[in-house]
């Protein structure tokens, strides 16, 4: 459907800006008291603004070639408001573009009661009962990870975060420290919300969340039944323990029943890449692993140019953001050039993340290597996939299949796309995918391709980690439309 040019831009800006307006409580409520998250073309519109509405509209517009707007996706939003529904995840924006193909001249509401038909009424429910959520250790992974635990627990029936565990430090204000941290972030701006110190409960109060303080040394030595939390799944971003060993401590502990680890796990721990091998989590799990950022990247792309194209071997190269691993300014580091300032320099070193591609996929087992540059940017890297493929392809036919796969395939959630030639790492802190597929960049010859791919190793990776909680607590939505 191509939508003729408004006659007066301003208008027409004005009152799309007021459906957008229009929306926003309709989502609220749907959220709030239904467990319905609403989402357009995979993005989010739970707790969005104005115009991060209308910029999700404009996306759709610009990859999709279909010119969505407010105009056609407020009265969807509308007739599923009106409806009595169970808890489920609904894409008002793929809706309403069926909506616009179908030929059968249904209304608008009858169309949506047909669509939703298996939701009306239901008495479906994510979780049995809530599961409780403990973050040991308190880095850039885990205030991430906590930030979109209570954006996402809507009524509060599914996963709620119940603690996170620290180290004591030496200082009075130790738990107003820990707040600041949650509360503003250089890269990842303010918390969306309000954070309450509650010093006489060791609390932090976020959103109505009570989230319990607790000081340890060790995983063992907690009692977590002594404030009330019980059957508990601890994620561990201290990147301390990456063992069976090490991370079995936790399971010591009173309260705790199982352990996620937010790095590469070693031995027989699963490394788990969300929307690839999630499939492998059993419920006799006591220890998962949610792999590495770049290994959340890579493997979702490379498994989908490998179910069309096939794949014979190929390189990785990271272009990765410097970590909290690095120096600031040259001084002592165990690792081989990490020890030169992050700031100040490009440095080379390894990745493990194209071994790591056969935990997930191990089809590829022994056809990738890789390294890795670490460059002076805080946040948001780039993998380069260098690929032989079992078939040749074109520059074009590469790309549409990409965007039908970022847009219509089970992958939506893991892979974002782009065609824009002037988008640079920073317009992409805040991604939610794994990856986003920069189009424009893409170069085919015959069976060689190169492939760009950027992703915030910090958010987007923390997405990755929370779908993989939610998928280790046996978390489970009505997704609509079906794909």
């Amino acid at each position: 459907m191509n939508r003729p040019k408004p006659v007066d831009f301003f208008k027409d800006w004005k009152e799309r800006e007021a459906l957008a307006e229009a929306m926003i409580p309709m989502v609220g409520k749907l959220n709030r008291e239904q467990n319905v998250s609403v989402y357009i073309y995979g993005r989010s519109l739970v707790n969005s603004s104005v115009i991060d509405i209308m910029k999700t509209h404009r996306f759709v517009r610009q990859v999709e070639a279909n010119e969505l707007s407010e105009f056609e996706t407020f009265p969807v939003l509308q007739a599923i408001a009106e409806l009595d529904l169970g808890r489920a995840h609904i894409d008002i924006g793929q809706i309403t573009v069926k909506y616009m193909k179908d030929s059968r001249g249904l209304s608008v509401k009858d169309f949506v009661k047909q669509e939703l038909s298996s939701a009306i009424g239901s008495e479906f429910k994510p979780l049995p009962q809530p599961q409780d959520v403990v973050l040991y250790g308190f880095g850039r992974i885990g205030r991430l990870v906590a930030r979109l635990l209570i954006e996402k627990a809507g009524s509060g029936d599914v996963l709620r975060l119940r603690a996170i565990v620290v180290r004591k430090s030496k200082l009075d204000n130790d738990l107003e420290k820990r707040a600041c941290l949650l509360r503003r972030d250089s890269v990842h701006g303010q918390f969306k919300g309000t954070i309450r110190v509650d010093e006489e409960t060791q609390s932090l109060i976020c959103n109505g969340n009570v989230v319990k303080v607790i000081y340890a040394d060790n995983p063992a030595e907690i009692d977590y039944t002594a404030y009330g939390i019980n059957n508990a799944t601890i994620v561990d971003n201290t990147g301390v323990w990456r063992d069976e060993a090490g991370l079995g401590q936790h399971l010591k502990s009173k309260g705790v029943a199982k352990v996620m680890l937010t790095a590469p796990g070693k031995g027989d721990i699963k490394n788990i890449v969300y929307g690839i091998n999630n499939k492998d989590i059993t419920a006799d799990d006591a220890i998962v692993s949610a792999a590495s950022c770049t290994t959340n990247a890579i493997v979702p792309v490379l498994k989908a140019v490998m179910d069309k194209f096939g794949v014979q071997h190929g390189h990785v190269e990271t272009v990765h953001s410097y970590t909290n691993d690095q120096n600031l300014i040259d001084n002592f580091h165990k690792g081989e050039r990490r020890g030169r300032s992050a700031p100040l320099n490009m440095v080379l070193t390894e990745t493990g993340a194209a071994k790591a591609v056969a935990k997930a996929l191990p089809s590829l087992a022994g056809k990738l290597t890789g390294n890795a540059i670490r460059v002076p940017t805080p946040n948001v890297s780039m993998a380069i996939l260098n690929l032989v493929l079992d078939k040749e392809t074109t520059k074009e036919e590469l790309n549409d299949y990409m965007r039908e796969v970022a847009l219509h395939s089970p992958l939506q959630q893991q892979i974002d796309f782009t065609n824009s030639t002037e988008v640079v790492s920073s317009d992409f802190v805040g991604s939610r995918h794994a990856c986003v597929f920069d189009s424009v960049a893409t170069i085919a010859d015959g069976n060689n391709v190169v492939l760009y791919c950027w992703y915030d190793n910090e958010f987007g990776y923390s997405c990755q980690v929370v779908r993989c909680l939610e998928d280790m607590a046996g978390v489970k939505y009505d997704m609509y439309p079906k794909l």
